[in-house]
């Protein structure tokens, strides 16, 4: 890809996708791909996921899709299911998909778009070279997804969970007790609610959504990016991940002083005005990657 195309005109195409066993369950999303006369062009793909709580549209996703997607890459984010983020695509609207929401019914949203893509249905998008950005639990998904699909061309996480086995035992006995986990979003102040289906699922699958074990399947070049200050999901955790990471095909970008967004804030208002130079480098490293491997 070169380097010239970012001067280029990048559009954004929304696509809607539903479960027809499910007709209130829907996945929203968005393609950032440059503007292309030929019909016929199909470019290489990278795949973003948000993490617990976020969503496509947060801060510096549309940042780094656009800085992808200049690059001569499509760029497909997509809002899960189980979100909790509506038609607006900005606020928590839907409470009761996000308490309904598990780990593999993420899983199952993450497929669902991959099968999409690889009817053709996405228009310019090249189905059989795919890459993947995952942010805090979206890193782990992508890692779990990369070990068992094993046909990407390379993973980026940035700040990625090591375990999503997150909860004391005193939390698991609360939230079975009142038969939902309260979750407050600090951004908008609202109390969430996650079903005990989420426990149900992190319990009877912990083989499968064990990430140090799907690491070691793993087989693409892996990239990961914590910062060393990140007060959400330890430093550490990137580091058990490189331990059971292919030596040869992972690396490890320390983010010193950064914290769990690298600075950047909601909404993005410029990199420099979000982030600043820990946000670049972070940006940098991951559109070198993906420019490498993708």
């Amino acid at each position: 890809m070169s380097l010239g195309a970012a001067a280029m005109t990048i559009e954004t195409r929304a696509f809607r996708l539903t479960y027809p066993a499910e007709p209130t369950r829907v996945v929203r999303g968005k393609i950032d791909v440059l503007a292309e006369p030929r019909a016929s062009v199909r470019r290489p793909h990278v795949i973003l996921l948000h993490g617990f709580k976020g969503f496509m549209d947060w801060g510096f996703f549309p940042e780094i899709a656009q800085r992808i997607a200049a690059l001569g890459f499509a760029v497909v984010r997509f809002n899960a299911s189980g979100s909790g983020i509506g038609d607006d695509l900005e606020n928590f609207t839907e409470p009761k998909a996000f308490e309904a929401n598990t780990l593999s019914r993420e899983i199952e949203d993450l497929e669902r778009v991959r099968a999409w893509i690889r009817s053709g249905a996405a228009e310019g998008v090249d189905p059989d070279r795919a890459a993947m950005l995952g942010h805090s639990r979206g890193g782990g998904l992508a890692l779990v997804h990369a070990a068992e699909r094993g046909d990407l061309r390379c993973i980026v996480t940035w700040a990625a969970v090591a375990t999503f086995d997150r909860f004391d035992a005193p939390s698991k006995q609360s939230w079975r007790s009142l038969g939902f986990l309260p979750v407050l979003n600090a951004r908008t102040g609202q109390e969430l609610r996650l079903g005990v289906s989420a426990l149900d699922d992190l319990e009877q699958h912990r083989d499968r959504f064990d990430v140090p074990a799907a690491c070691r399947r793993v087989r693409a070049p892996v990239l990961l990016v914590h910062g060393t200050a990140d007060e959400s999901v330890a430093f550490s955790e990137s580091q058990r991940l490189l331990e059971s990471l292919p030596a040869e095909r992972a690396r490890l970008l320390a983010i010193e002083g950064a914290g769990h967004t690298f600075g950047v804030r909601h909404p993005m208002r410029g990199s420099h005005e979000s982030g600043g130079d820990a946000w670049e480098k972070v940006a940098r490293a991951t559109v070198e990657t993906i420019l490498r491997f993708g």
